[in-house]
């Protein structure tokens, strides 16, 4: 179980990681409209795949310290 929360934490942080990626590119000046448009919709995603993954090892914890 503690390996599952384990692998959860990694893939959180990984997304994070993207998400902080895509905001620096959104931050320069030369980049496109059209590919700004792209990069924020990937790091929508990115950032809600990471919530997801946090929303589930809350969900996994409570569970835990219930019994």
């Amino acid at each position: 179980m503690q390996e599952e929360i384990k692998n959860n934490e990694i893939g959180f942080e990984e997304r994070l990681t993207k998400a902080k990626e895509i905001l620096e590119k959104l931050s320069k000046s030369e980049i496109t409209l059209n590919d700004s448009m792209k990069l924020y919709n990937e790091g929508i995603k990115e950032l809600e795949s990471a919530q997801k993954l946090l929303e589930d090892a809350k969900i996994k914890f409570t569970t835990i310290n219930k019994d």
